[in-house]
């Protein structure tokens, strides 16, 4: 457990509008650095389930701080935008997704929030915004404030994107990588500082800069950790046509230090709420600026990163002698990442779909995602447990790397499904061992390496005849 002294009577009053996924790790997280935070947001069934102690999504630790803080009385949750006033900064946190005919970025949320705030604050404050959005967003609600904040010009704009990962949201709140501070001022600055005093004080490197700036860091982030993941991904697909082994190249390239091993991991690609329409919303913004030939690579990432999904179905027919029609096809995870019940954009159950599409008999099983899983696939069947959803399979297929899956008995599995056929789309499983307990083991872009057999004393590979015979 991560954990920060109180800083007592001298924490700031903060407001913390939008209490979804980044909304409410802010709140709790700045409650827990020893500031008064109130949260706020539209949504009175989500106030109520905060207000209660119970988190609408799953997220690690989070649910024990929302309780402590609460118990502390340093945080409270309420419908009421007036709540905002005896608030001197006021962090904006509500979503930006893609828009449902574009791959622009949806800036209802953000420009409500800002419309619902704004006649609340009357005298000197700081909102900063914590949402991604689209270069230049910032210049435009800088205006709309001064014109409708009855504090004028008091009412200052500052950038301060998040750079969360699902599953590890309390971390990266408190022990970030770097803080952005995209201010106009140096008071705004200040304010921020004061905010985040206990994590700068450990050591945290804090990057002062424009409002222009601190929106694209966000963008150009997760631009180029999608380029990192889809490159060793197209390597993959060069490796499916070669022969050649796409994790001992990822493993070779680890070691060049101007690479990293870091998010070189193939399988099969990103999904979830974030990274997949943030490149596209910055692809489409580059273009607004006559600028989309600078990062026109972004589309390919993001066909890389589709194309896996794909393959990942192809993979699974392969092994069930090329037609799916009727067969048992277990999908272990439903989430977009481990660690999460996150479904946005989730590659998992896309796969899922495919197959159930196809003529598979489709059964899915995780451990945190299936009530969100049920509301948007009614289609598909669900498991309550692990050793239900393998039983009587006749292909299994891991599609996010869950630890219950990674540290399952492969021979205890193996007991259970029809067919010892599995695909590893995350690269997540030991091989060897699923081998030596007889499962045909696959993975994008891993050679296929069929069980040994012995023939008359001498260990032949399936389908090869040894010397001798």
């Amino acid at each position: 457990m991560l954990n920060f002294p109180s800083r007592g009577p001298d924490g700031l009053s903060l407001s913390v509008i939008g209490t979804g996924y980044l909304g409410t790790t802010q709140a709790v997280c700045m409650a827990l650095l020893g500031h008064r935070v109130v949260g706020i947001d539209v949504d009175d069934a989500k106030i109520r389930l905060l207000s209660s102690g119970q988190l609408p999504f799953f997220e690690p630790e989070l649910d024990e701080l929302l309780r402590r803080m609460l118990d502390s009385g340093r945080l409270t949750f309420t419908s009421d935008f007036s709540a905002a006033r005896s608030a001197s900064v006021h962090f904006v946190c509500v979503g930006t997704p893609q828009m449902p005919d574009s791959p622009a970025a949806d800036l209802r949320f953000v420009n409500a929030a800002f419309a619902r705030l704004a006649p609340h604050l009357d005298r000197h404050c700081l909102v900063a915004g914590k949402s991604t959005v689209p270069i230049g967003t910032a210049e435009g609600l800088t205006t709309f404030l001064q014109l409708n904040a009855p504090a004028g010009t008091l009412a200052e704009l500052a950038w301060n994107p998040e750079f969360l990962r699902e599953g590890h949201a309390v971390e990266d709140t408190l022990r970030p990588d770097r803080l952005v501070f995209g201010v106009a001022s140096g008071w705004a600055r200040d304010r921020l500082a004061a905010c985040y005093a206990p994590i700068i004080a450990d050591g945290t490197p804090v990057v002062e800069t424009d409002l222009a700036t601190a929106e694209l860091v966000k963008a150009a982030a997760n631009s180029f950790l999608a380029t990192k993941i889809s490159y060793i991904n197209a390597m993959a697909e060069i490796c499916e046509a070669t022969g050649a082994d796409v994790n001992q190249l990822a493993t070779a390239l680890s070691y060049d230090n101007r690479i990293g091993g870091r998010f070189l991991k193939p399988g099969l690609g990103f999904g979830g709420g974030c990274l997949p329409k943030d490149i596209r919303a910055f692809t489409h913004r580059a273009r607004e600026l006559g600028v989309g030939q600078a990062v026109g690579f972004l589309q390919e990432v993001d066909a890389i990163n589709q194309r896996r999904r794909q393959r990942t179905v192809d993979l699974i027919t392969e092994m069930a002698c090329g037609d799916l029609t009727g067969v048992h096809v277990t999908v272990l995870g439903a989430a977009f990442k481990p660690d999460s019940d996150d479904i946005r954009d989730a590659p998992a159950l896309d796969v899922a779909r495919m197959l159930h599409q196809a003529g598979a008999k489709v059964t899915v099983y995780d451990p945190k995602a299936m009530a969100n899983a049920r509301r948007s696939y009614p289609d598909l069947a669900y498991a309550e447990t692990l050793e239900a959803a393998v039983t009587g399979a006749e292909v299994v297929a891991l599609l996010t790397e869950w630890d219950i899956f990674r540290q399952a008995d492969p021979a205890a599995l193996g007991a259970l499904v029809q067919l010892r056929n599995i695909v590893d789309g995350r690269h997540a499983l030991d091989a060897d061992a699923y081998r030596a307990a007889g499962w045909d083991y696959r993975a994008l872009g891993a050679p296929n390496k069929l069980p040994a057999r012995v023939v008359q004393g001498s260990v032949a590979v399936e389908g090869q005849v040894p010397q001798g015979v």
